[in-house]
């Protein structure tokens, strides 16, 4: 009886091709950003090790460095910012976004469907042939895309350009009136406190606590009620404020605790 030959690639496959299924999961379906971000890392690793193992060391290269480095350094400097314990809200920015990610979501499933159907029924294409070819894998890659298929790489690059300037174009907003200078921005603070008693200060920054320091946590004031203007109005229309009360007990029982063994140590 001949037992079938198991490659290393075959063996590379069953370990990655799981585990990017899984960091695939866990990005769609956790609710928490840091585990997302950290699932996502997993899915990208594994696509790298799958690439390495199909002789596309390029690919695998181009997907540490650029992915799970570049982008996931990104969305970690956006949680640092942001804060891990920002609430979720439930209000749709964008109107008719479900519907929307609904027909994409079917849209990507019928992609999956035949991509898996094709890989089935033809024959499996590798790389080794076209990195003998032409000399290597980073060499195969440049002749098909600065050869066969140098439009649609160009047309790629003019699609992103577009989109970089359309974004910045969206951003951008004409100014009506003079922009102010530092003197009279000193003057209308000077006159709100003169007029209102606001402080001529900067704002307050938002709270910081034993167990967060999250921008949605906002500061409290010596007799203990929440400084309006250290929380993004922003944050405030969305609902997405943490309350502070329980984050404070924290330090309210810290003192009790000191208070009572002074007093102990006095007795």
């Amino acid at each position: 009886m001949l037992v079938p030959l198991v490659t290393g690639a075959e063996v590379t496959f069953w370990i990655a091709a799981p585990l990017a299924v899984i960091g695939a999961l866990g990005l769609v379906l956790t609710r928490r950003a840091v585990y997302a971000a950290l699932s996502m890392a997993v899915s990208m690793i594994s696509l790298a090790v799958l690439y390495a193992s199909l002789d596309a060391p390029f690919l695998a290269m181009t997907q540490i460095i650029v992915y799970t480095g570049a982008v996931m350094m990104m969305f970690l400097f956006v949680l640092m910012m942001v804060g891990v314990d920002t609430p979720d809200s439930a209000v749709e920015t964008l109107k008719g976004q479900r519907p929307l990610a609904i027909l994409a979501g079917i849209g990507l499933a019928g992609l999956l469907i035949f991509g898996i159907g094709g890989a089935i029924v033809n024959p499996p294409a590798t790389v080794v042939e076209a990195n003998a070819s032409f000399g290597g894998n980073a060499q195969g890659l440049a002749q098909l895309l600065f050869g066969r298929y140098v439009f649609v790489f160009e047309l790629s690059s003019a699609l992103l350009i577009t989109a970089a300037v359309g974004a910045m174009i969206l951003a951008h907003h004409q100014r009506v009136t003079p922009k102010k200078d530092q003197r009279e921005l000193a003057d209308e603070r000077m006159l709100a406190y003169a007029t209102r008693g606001e402080h001529p200060g900067t704002l307050p920054n938002s709270g910081v606590y034993a167990t967060t320091n999250s921008i949605a946590a906002p500061a409290l004031l010596p007799d203990g009620t929440i400084a309006q203007k250290s929380i993004s109005h922003t944050l405030m229309l969305r609902g997405a404020v943490i309350d502070p009360v329980p984050l404070a007990q924290v330090t309210d029982e810290t003192f009790a605790a000191i208070e009572t063994v002074e007093d102990e140590e006095d007795e």
